[in-house]
């Protein structure tokens, strides 16, 4: 989820915000107990 705001505070749409920081916890962490949880609900701008 940090990375995810952090990618909000660059001013990029939600979903884009969401993808972004999805990537670089697989890089991470490459089990998807780690990052398979999280979804975005709703409009994504």
């Amino acid at each position: 989820m940090t990375e995810f705001y952090k990618n909000l505070q660059q001013n990029i749409d939600k979903a884009q915000a969401l993808r972004l920081a999805t990537l670089t916890t697989q890089q991470r962490y490459p089990d998807p107990l780690h990052w398979a949880a999280f979804t975005l609900i709703g409009e994504s701008e």
